[in-house]
């Protein structure tokens, strides 16, 4: 074995509120960080699984904007008309070419959700 997935991150440009925001959509919480209120705002924010089943998410500030699609996304179980009322938007709808519909984030980050 050359390497073993360990985190996922995701760039965010406010990256305290797209964490809440995956918090809410998929049921995850902040990690408590030891001497996080002595951290600075623009540290990255962990949020996990609070059963220990999902893995690790930082949210990671970045002062660029999005201009191009994901080359890596997350695929989710869930209800799409849900997520929309968070904030989500539709990229596209399932249709005869794929069995997921495609959403994307409140900073445009695209994810699949497919019906559990």
């Amino acid at each position: 074995m050359t390497a073993r997935f360990k985190d996922l991150c995701l760039d965010a440009g406010d990256h305290h509120a797209l964490a809440d925001w995956w918090c809410t959509a998929i049921g995850y919480v902040r990690r408590t960080v030891e001497g996080e209120a002595e951290r600075p705002t623009a540290w990255p924010v962990p949020i996990e699984d609070p059963t220990g089943a999902g893995p690790l998410i930082w949210v990671v500030p970045v002062e660029e904007e999005k201009v191009v699609k994901n080359r890596m996304h997350i695929d989710v179980f869930g209800s799409v008309d849900e997520l929309l009322s968070l904030g989500a938007t539709l990229v596209r709808r399932r249709d005869d070419e794929i069995e997921w519909d495609v959403l994307a984030d409140p900073e445009g980050n695209e994810f699949c959700v497919f019906t559990p």
